[in-house]
């Protein structure tokens, strides 16, 4: 063969592969209009976490609440922390009985619900003088996670702070609130020996007085770590017929299977959120109790502070794959949480650190704030589909809602990928196509092009909150029945589809 042949048959060659290896990465979808479909309620976006009860009083809390509820479809808050002795509720006279002052509590509620939402109230943490001892936590604010040291003191409190919100905001109000006992109990959070006991405890003395004001309202728990205890929370409250209205639990994507599962097995950061919640949701279903609610009221790719992570379009994808693989699964779930503001660690020292919210300091928002935008405009009907990488649904105006997205771990290479969309049984006459990558929402190349200062100016600010928006949608006419969309790693595209007129 001579040299000439040769070097032709090489082009060739590398040609041929090139096309297959294309073809290879070509993921071909079919939406089908007609496809088996069901309920979607958007149970990702109706219940948030955020920093300690004291933060919400500050304006920039409130600023980042407005912007998170603007976009979508928040209805409840959460927070730690009603009871620690910064807020005030619990005081002893000289003579060692209680005396309460809601003064702060009214503010911290008002608040919420001056903005349209409504408190996921977390009953913690224990109030000094109640403390059976000097049990303070390693988060910088230093809550105490002693149990009481006077039940009947606890129960008092519970009781006359249910009954000071009734007085207030009304039972018709607060009936729609839910009361959840404590949290994470099952690690440094409850210094009670043997933590579980305890815990159950605490648990049937504050649920019974919050029923004691009125049976309407809702109480819940265990609030555990890592997926825990569930099981053994429902029984417990079915053998001694102790009130419980929902289940509640947490776990992050970087937890360790040997902490959820009690197993070696190396389970991925996008898998861990979605496979917890399935073990709980199975251990209600086999339950005395097998139709109470199941709240997950913390949840996020990492409980670590990892700036490739929350900070970084990963979490668009990650987002979108978590919602896919819980749907049916779970009744609500509370995203930890919605804004940096916050003190866990201590004071915020600069924009981005791989803080849990989804606006950083300074109200700058970060892709996982766009992911939540674009998600919120999904359908509430689910159409079933052959992919692990798209979401199809239906809105009551008929118009078709697809995310589609390319998951690759932070850190990791990652390539572009290349998704076909095929029309079945619709129409379509053009979408509109939004997206969230390193190009398209994500402020860290304008941050990184001034410098990453540590403190922005105020100039420096505005520059990045506007280089934060997202992209306008483009829009495309659709002449056949499929559209092709190239996806960037850690890329999370969404498509509006518009019938034909």
């Amino acid at each position: 063969m001579n040299t000439r042949l040769r070097s032709n048959l090489c082009v060739l060659f590398l040609i041929s592969a090139a096309l297959l290896t294309a073809q290879a990465q070509t993921e071909k979808v079919v939406v089908d209009n007609q496809a088996e479909a069901h309920p979607f309620p958007h149970f990702w976006e109706h219940m948030f976490g955020s920093g300690r009860a004291i933060l919400s009083l500050r304006q920039s809390y409130r600023n980042d609440l407005r912007e998170v509820k603007r976009v979508t479809g928040m209805q409840y808050i959460r927070f730690h922390a009603i009871f620690h002795d910064e807020v005030s509720v619990y005081d002893e006279d000289p003579s060692g009985k209680p005396a309460f002052n809601f003064s702060y509590v009214d503010q911290i509620y008002d608040g919420l619900l001056e903005n349209g939402v409504r408190p996921f109230v977390e009953l913690s943490f224990m109030p000094k003088k109640l403390a059976s001892r000097d049990a303070l936590h390693a988060f910088w604010y230093k809550q105490n996670v002693s149990p009481p040291k006077d039940y009947a003191k606890w129960d008092e409190m519970i009781t006359q702070f249910v009954k000071h919100l009734v007085d207030r905001y009304g039972i018709d109000e607060v009936s729609q609130w839910y009361f959840e006992v404590w949290n994470e109990p099952n690690i440094d959070f409850w210094v009670g020996d043997p933590k579980q006991a305890t815990y159950f405890e605490l648990y049937d003395h504050t649920a019974r007085a919050i029923k004691s004001v009125d049976p309407r309202l809702r109480v819940g728990g265990p609030a555990t770590a890592q997926a825990a205890w569930a099981d053994a929370f429902i029984r417990h409250c079915a053998d001694n017929k102790v009130p419980v209205d929902f289940v509640s639990s947490h776990v992050y994507g970087n937890d360790k299977a040997e902490d959820v599962f009690g197993t070696h097995e190396q389970i991925p950061r996008d898998r861990m959120v979605c496979r917890a919640v399935a073990k709980v949701h199975q251990q209600i279903k086999s339950s005395a109790m097998p139709k109470l609610p199941l709240i997950w009221s913390e949840f996020n790719a990492s409980y670590a502070n990892e700036p490739d992570v929350t900070d970084a379009p990963y979490m668009g994808p990650w987002l979108a794959d978590t919602i896919r693989q819980c749907d049916g699964l779970v009744d609500e779930m509370s995203y930890w949480t919605f804004s940096d503001v916050f003190e866990e660690q201590g004071v915020v020292k600069q924009p981005f650190y791989g803080g849990y919210g989804l606006i950083a300091a300074d109200s700058i928002p970060k892709p996982a704030f766009n992911a939540f935008e674009l998600l919120h405009w999904l359908g509430d009907e689910r159409l079933a589909v052959s992919s692990n990488d798209v979401l199809a649904t239906r809105r009551p105006d008929g118009s078709l809602v697809i995310a589609a997205w390319n998951l690759t771990g932070p850190g990791e290479g990652g390539t572009e990928k290349t998704i076909q969309l095929q029309f079945a049984h619709a129409q379509i006459g053009s979408v509109r196509i939004a997206r969230v990558d390193s190009d398209h929402g994500d402020v860290h190349k304008a941050y990184a092009a001034m410098g990453s200062p540590r403190y922005p100016t105020r100039e420096q600010i505005e520059k990045l909150r506007a280089a934060s928006h997202l992209s306008p949608a483009e829009v495309q006419k659709i002449t056949g029945d499929s559209l092709e969309l190239k996806i960037p790693r850690e890329g999370l595209v969404l498509i509006e589809a518009q019938p034909a007129s």
